[in-house]
Parts: C-alpha cells; structure tokens; sequence
C-alpha cells in the first residue's frame, strides 16, 4: 500500500510532467479547475488547482473532500503511484473502477487527452 508521502510525491510528479508537456497535452492541461484526489485506501484526499498548465496549490485533508471539487478523482494509493509512473493505463482502470473520475462532459473530453 502507499504511503501518503508516495502519493504526494506522484501528484507532485503529475504536476512536473504537466508543465513540461507540450501540443495537445499542453492545452488539455490549461484548464482552471478545483481538483480533487480522494485515496481511498488511506482515508486522505488532496485537494488543488489545475491551472495554468499545472496542479496547484495541493494540500490534504483527512476523510472525504470538504466540498465538491469541479473534477473529482477516487483511487487506491498504489493505483495512484501506478498511473503518474506509466505502469497503469488510465482508460483501463476507470473501464475497471479502479479509478473513478467525475467531472463536466466538456472538462471529460478534454482530459482524456491529459489522462
């Protein structure tokens, strides 16, 4: 199982690898979104920013989010760790429930190209 700081450091990997990316990725990466990552396994859910190209301003709270975030994400730590280090395809683990993400069909068409 991961550690709350393995999934801290794969949010903060996330965030790097958003602002190095270019193109397509780029600009599905420019939206301006509260975000939410509830980790089920640990009982913990980071909360931040996607703007600008990158996730910001992260934090974390004990228990499920404190409000309702404009994109919502659910996951397992290791599945967490798994997707930001290539090892989990996104497509197929929210195919699976493995992960759920629950957003706006316009914010869903636009990350797909990001997730």
């Amino acid at each position: 199982m991961a550690t709350l700081d393995q999934c801290r450091a794969a949010l903060d990997r996330l965030a790097q690898n958003m602002t190095t990316a270019d193109g397509d990725l780029r600009r599905a990466a420019a939206l301006d979104r509260s975000l939410s990552c509830r980790i089920t396994d640990l009982d913990v859910t980071f909360l931040g920013r996607l703007a600008d190209g990158t996730l910001r301003d992260v934090t974390h709270v004990p228990g499920p989010p404190p409000g309702r975030a404009e994109i919502r994400l659910a996951m397992a730590g290791d599945d967490l760790v798994a997707l930001v280090e290539g090892q989990l395809n996104f497509a197929r683990a929210w195919g699976s429930g493995r992960v759920r993400l629950e957003a706006s069909l316009r914010d869903l068409l636009r990350l797909r190209t990001l997730l």
